[in-house]
């Protein structure tokens, strides 16, 4: 199976703070064709208006990745972790058996916008955990930089409690990077922006290809460039 989700088809809300858009069905918008892919759960593509954001909630039994695009992010949360992120800072929680936590643009006169992951974690009631790190933006220039995956692989990247890697990349014009699909796994490829062609499909921002066919999938950034979430999913 080969599938691509344009950027378009997602779920959109608009609440004037907050506008986003969701690649699977996650609050008001419910689509059952689009539930998520293996443990993937959620790709929220959030813009927070100066100011403002989410006040402290709750959550369970996920494993949480936030990835800031834009502007600053303020996090508290009631494992004691927090502080404020921008564009190549990286956070996850094990929400595990119950933890709360705030959200909220740092900024009073810039926009926020940021992409949330929710992935099923392979053990329920896990205790809950946070952490964040700051990665090397050279790491994933024309090449495939790991950012979440499984604890003790050796990868550099954040821990997450489920066999899944979150990687990205940002490629310059007409560079090449070859995926590799292996029995039983999944991907899922996101272009944050920019665009690319991959398996034979035109990509652009927000645009997403997903593939469980064992092999390789020949990604090629277009003339803009392209800058990619990579999933390698059971």
């Amino acid at each position: 199976m080969i599938a691509v989700r344009r950027s378009d088809d997602r779920g959109f809300a608009d609440h004037g703070w907050l506008r986003a858009r969701h690649t699977f069905s996650f609050a008001g918008y419910r689509d059952r064709r689009h539930m998520g892919f293996g443990p993937l759960r959620v790709i929220n593509e959030d813009e927070v208006a100066p100011g403002r954001g989410f006040a402290t909630h709750p959550h369970d039994n996920m494993e949480i990745v936030t990835y800031v695009l834009d502007g600053a992010l303020r996090h508290d949360d009631s494992t004691g972790g927090g502080g404020t992120l921008r564009f190549d800072d990286v956070q996850v929680m094990t929400a595990g058996s119950g933890l709360a936590h705030s959200e909220k643009n740092a900024s009073t006169t810039e926009p926020l916008r940021l992409i949330q992951i929710w992935i099923k974690p392979r053990e329920r009631d896990l205790p809950p955990a946070y952490a964040d790190r700051r990665f090397d933006p050279a790491g994933a220039r024309n090449a495939l930089q790991p950012l979440a995956a499984p604890a003790g692989t050796g990868l550099g990247a954040l821990p997450i409690n489920q066999d899944a890697t979150i990687s990205r990349a940002v490629l310059d014009a007409g560079v090449e990077l070859p995926l590799r699909i292996e029995d039983g796994r999944r991907l899922w490829l996101h272009v944050v922006e920019g665009e690319a062609r991959a398996s034979d499909h035109d990509l652009a921002g927000g645009d997403a290809l997903a593939s469980d066919e064992p092999g390789e999938v020949r990604v090629v950034a277009g003339a803009a460039g392209a800058h990619l979430l990579v999933f390698d999913l059971p």
